[in-house]
This record gives C-alpha cells, structure tokens and sequence, in this order.
C-alpha cells in the first residue's frame, strides 16, 4: 500500500489515502481514474473532481465519513480553488506514482 499524504488541512494536519476500494467510487463518481489525473493535471476538472478526490481520500486516511464531508463542505466548497487544487493533485500524484523516495518494484 502505497503511504498516505499528510498535509495541513482546514484545521488540523490530515492523512489523505485513496484505497482500491475507494478509487472504485471516485470512478463512480467523477469516471475513470485515468481521465481524472489528466483532467486535474490539465486543469480540465470540475469542482465535484476535487471535492470527491478529498472527501475520498479523508476517509481512506483514516477520517469518519461523516467528517470528511464535513470537512468538504467548510473547506473546499466555499474556498479558493487555489487552496484545494494542490491538494487533489498530490492525492492523484500518490495513486499514479506512489509516494516519494518509495521503493518500486520493477
């Protein structure tokens, strides 16, 4: 398994991990996972792409469901796009390229 990313988030340091199991419903919910990457690396995404890829990815660190959403909806909904964005990026980052300096087999 690949390691979460941490990082500051709206009020606390926050664990980010999309799981197998949870990349299945970010598919369900914003398609398939590489046409994701490519629209967040492009800047082709919509609000749902990033809000999705967080909430996901708060609860596969670690975060109840319940406050994950809640988490969403304080800061990621109302917020500058400049705030969230990186964060989605280094989550699908993880998912396409594992974590930094994490061996590979190959």
């Amino acid at each position: 398994m690949i390691a979460p990313y941490t990082t500051f988030f709206g009020d606390a340091e926050h664990a980010f991990q999309l799981t197998p199991t949870l990349m299945i419903e970010l598919e369900a919910k914003c398609g398939p996972i590489g046409g994701l990457f490519n629209r967040v690396n492009y800047r082709q995404f919509s609000q749902a792409d990033l809000s999705e890829t967080i909430r996901l990815a708060l609860i596969g660190g670690g975060t109840a469901p319940k406050r994950a959403a809640e988490l969403v909806a304080a800061y990621v909904a109302d917020r500058p796009m400049v705030e969230t964005y990186p964060i989605a990026v280094k989550i699908l980052e993880r998912v396409w390229f594992g974590a930094p300096n994490e061996a590979t087999n190959g």
